[in-house]
C-alpha cells in the first residue's frame, strides 16, 4: 500500500512537471498550450506509457472541480465594464447560439454515423459550447491583443454558455437511457423549464455567493496566507451549493468571481497571484486526466466521420450560429469572422462526453471518441491560427504602454490604500520630468542603495525605486507615468494614423478639410462625439471610424470611456479582407437583397 502511494505521487508529479516544462516549448513555437497538456495525457495513457485510467466518474469529478476553479478565476479577472459592453451579444451566443450549434451538428452527425437522431443531437449538445479555459488562456496567456469589444464578447460567452450545453446533454442522456418514446412538444417544454431553472438558480446563487465572499473577506481579519485558500474554498462552496439546488454551478461560480473581482477586496494582488497558480494547476491536471482517460487505439474506427463533424462545426455550424445570433448587433465582417473562429472546444466538451459512459449508454464510447477527436481538431486548426487570423483581419491593437516594473503591497489594517513600488524605466514620462499627480503620495526613493525622501531626491533617474501611497482603484495614469515608451513598429504607426487631431474640435473642421460628406447635424458635434456616434455610442482603444476617404482612429480613452486622443489616416480605406466562409449579418442581408432584385451578389 505504501509503495502504491509513492508510485502514484511519483507519476502524478512527474506528469505535472513535464507539462509545466512543456509550456516553454509551446510559448516559443506558438503551439496551443492546452493541446500540449492533452497530448501529454494521451502519451502517458493506455496506448502510450501504459497508465490505465478508466474511471469515468472520477475523471468527470476531477474535471468539474478544475473547471469551477478556472471559471472563478476567469470571472475574477473580467471587469464589469467589459461585461456590460459584451453582455447582450455574448448571452445571445451563450443561449440561442448553443442550441443552433447543437442542432446543426446533430443533423450532420446523423447522416455520417450510425447514431440515432437522439444520439446525434446528444453529440451536438456536447460540443455546442465554447470552452472557457481554452478561450481565456488563448486570449490572455497567449497575449493576443484584439479589440476590447470582440475580446469581451468571446470571454463572456465562453464563461456563460456551459449551462444550456450541460442541461441539453444531461436531458438527452436521461431520455436515451430511459428508452421512452420521443415527444417533441414535451421535450421542448422540459428543456425550456429546466434551462430557466439552471440559469435562474445559478445566477441567484452566484450573486448571493459573490456578495457573501466580498463581505466575509472584508469583515474577517484572516492571516494573509489563509485568505486565498478561504476565497478558493468559498468559490467551490458556491459551485457545489448551486449544483445541489438544481442550478448551474458553473454559471454560479463565474458570476461569483465576477462580483468578487469587481469589489474593493483587500489583498487583491495576493489573491490574483494565488489564483493564477491554482488555475494553472487546475488546467494542467484537468487536461492530463482527460488525456489519460482517452484510448487512441479506438480512434481509427471513427476517424473519418469525426474529422468531418469537427470541420463541419468549425466552418459551417459555428459561423452560421454566430451570424444569426449577431444579427441585432453592429459587428463588422472581420469581427464576425473572428468571433466565429475563436469558438474553441476543449475540456467542457470532453467532460460532457463522459456522461453517456457514466450512464452506460450503448454508444457511449464511440460518442466520447468522436468528441475527443473534434476537440483535437479544434485545438489544432483554430488554436494555432487565432493569432495570425487576428492580424489578417486587422483586429489586433498595439500595446498601450511599454514595459512596467511595479510591485503592489497591501497596507496592514487598510483596504482603502496601497503602497506601490515602481522602478523608474529609462525614457518613461517621470524620468523625463513629468510630475506625479497630487492624489499620489511619494514617500521614499531608493537610489544606488541609499534611501531618501522624495522631496530631497530631486529629479527621478532611471533605476530609482519609488514607493508611493495611493488610494484604491488608482487611475491608470500612474502606471503610464512609470512605463517605458511603447516601441512603435511601422505597422503600429500606420495603425494610429498619419497625425493626431483634437477630439474637442468641431466635426465641421473635418468636413471643411476633407469633405467626407457629414450631415449638418454631424457637423455640429465634436470630433469625439462624431466618432462615438459612428461606432454605436461607445468607443474603445483601437476603434476605427471610416469617413469617406479618411479614417478616424481612437488612440486612447480615459477610465470613464471618454475619448482623449484621436488619429487621422489619410490613406484610402484598406480593401476589406475577404473571408469567404464568414459573412457579417449586414453583408448577408445585402447579398440576399441583391439576389432578390436579380443582381449580382
Amino acid at each position: 500500500m505504501d509503495q502504491g502511494i509513492y508510485l502514484i505521487t511519483l507519476v502524478g508529479t512527474a506528469l505535472v512537471l513535464f507539462a509545466a516544462f512543456s509550456s516553454l516549448v509551446a510559448f516559443r513555437f506558438g503551439a496551443p498550450l492546452l493541446l500540449i497538456f492533452l497530448g501529454i495525457g494521451l502519451a502517458a495513457g493506455t496506448d502510450g506509457l501504459g497508465l490505465d485510467f478508466d474511471n469515468a466518474a472520477l475523471a468527470y469529478f476531477i474535471g468539474s472541480l478544475a473547471l469551477a476553479v478556472i471559471l472563478f478565476d476567469s470571472g475574477f479577472g473580467t471587469s464589469f465594464a467589459s461585461f456590460r459592453q459584451a453582455a447582450a451579444p455574448a448571452l445571445v451566443l451563450a443561449t440561442i447560439g448553443v442550441v443552433l450549434t447543437a442542432g446543426l451538428v446533430g443533423v450532420a452527425t446523423y447522416y455520417v454515423t450510425d447514431f440515432s437522431w437522439l444520439e446525434a443531437f446528444l453529440l451536438g449538445a456536447t460540443v455546442a459550447s465554447t470552452d472557457a479555459a481554452a478561450v481565456f488562456f488563448l486570449l490572455r496567456v497567449g497575449n493576443i491583443s484584439v479589440r476590447e469589444r470582440v475580446r469581451s464578447t468571446l470571454e463572456v460567452e465562453s464563461g456563460s454558455n456551459d449551462p444550456i450545453a450541460i442541461f441539453l446533454t444531461l436531458s438527452l442522456v436521461s431520455l436515451i437511457g430511459s428508452g421512452e418514446v420521443l415527444q417533441a412538444n414535451a421535450l421542448a417544454a422540459d428543456i425550456a423549464l429546466g434551462f430557466l431553472q439552471q440559469m435562474g438558480i445559478g445566477l441567484v446563487a452566484g450573486v448571493v455567493g459573490g456578495y457573501a465572499i466580498v463581505r466575509l473577506v472584508m469583515r474577517l481579519k484572516l492571516e494573509q496566507g489563509l485568505l486565498p485558500i478561504f476565497v478558493l474554498a468559498l468559490s467551490l462552496l458556491v459551485f457545489a451549493l448551486a449544483g445541489a439546488l438544481g442550478g448551474s454551478g458553473f454559471l454560479a461560480v463565474y458570476v461569483a468571481g465576477l462580483l468578487a473581482g469587481s469589489a474593493r477586496l483587500r489583498s487583491t494582488a495576493l489573491l490574483k497571484r494565488f489564483q493564477d497558480g491554482v488555475t494553472w494547476l487546475a488546467q494542467i491536471i484537468m487536461f492530463l486526466v482527460l488525456g489519460l482517460f482517452a484510448t487512441p487505439s479506438q480512434f481509427a474506427a471513427i476517424i473519418l466521420p469525426a474529422l468531418f463533424i469537427g470541420l463541419f462545426l468549425i466552418f459551417v455550424a459555428r459561423p452560421l450560429a454566430v451570424m444569426l445570433c449577431l444579427l441585432p448587433f453592429r459587428f463588422a465582417r472581420a469581427e464576425n469572422a473572428f468571433i466565429s473562429w475563436v469558438g474553441l472546444r476543449g475540456a467542457v466538451s470532453i467532460l460532457l462526453a463522459i456522461t453517456p459512459l457514466i450512464d452506460g449508454l450503448e454508444n457511449g464510447r464511440p460518442l466520447f471518441n468522436i468528441v475527443f477527436i473534434i476537440v483535437l481538431v479544434s485545438l489544432i486548426v483554430q488554436g494555432w491560427s487565432v493569432g495570425p487570423l487576428a492580424r489578417r483581419l486587422a483586429l489586433t491593437v498595439p500595446p498601450r504602454m511599454g514595459p512596467l516594473n511595479k510591485v503592489e503591497l497591501e497596507l496592514p489594517g487598510s483596504a482603502r490604500h496601497e503602497l506601490l513600488a515602481y522602478r523608474v524605466v529609462a525614457g518613461s514620462p517621470v524620468e523625463r520630468g513629468q510630475r506625479i499627480p497630487r492624489w499620489a503620495k511619494p514617500s521614499l526613493v531608493v537610489r544606488d542603495g541609499r534611501s531618501m525622501t522624495y522631496q530631497y531626491a530631486g529629479r527621478l533617474a532611471a533605476g530609482d525605486h519609488v514607493y508611493i501611497f495611493v488610494p484604491d482603484r488608482y487611475p491608470r495614469l500612474l502606471d503610464r507615468l512609470f512605463a517605458s515608451p511603447v516601441e512603435m513598429d511601422p505597422e503600429d504607426a500606420e495603425f494610429f494614423g498619419a497625425f493626431a487631431v483634437d477630439p474637442e474640435r468641431p466635426a465641421s473642421d473635418i468636413e471643411a478639410a476633407y469633405a467626407p460628406g457629414l450631415t449638418e447635424d454631424e457637423q455640429k458635434l465634436t470630433i469625439a462625439e462624431l466618432v462615438r456616434e459612428r461606432l454605436g455610442g461607445r468607443a474603445e482603444y483601437g476603434d476605427r471610424a471610416p469617413l469617406g476617404t479618411i479614417e478616424l482612429i481612437v488612440r486612447d480613452v480615459d477610465e470613464a470611456g471618454a475619448i482623449t486622443a484621436i488619429g487621422l489616416s489619410l490613406e484610402p480605406p484598406a480593401t476589406i479582407v475577404r473571408v469567404p466562409i464568414f459573412l457579417s449579418p449586414r453583408d448577408l442581408l445585402r447579398r440576399l437583397f441583391t439576389l432578390g432584385r436579380g443582381g449580382k451578389g
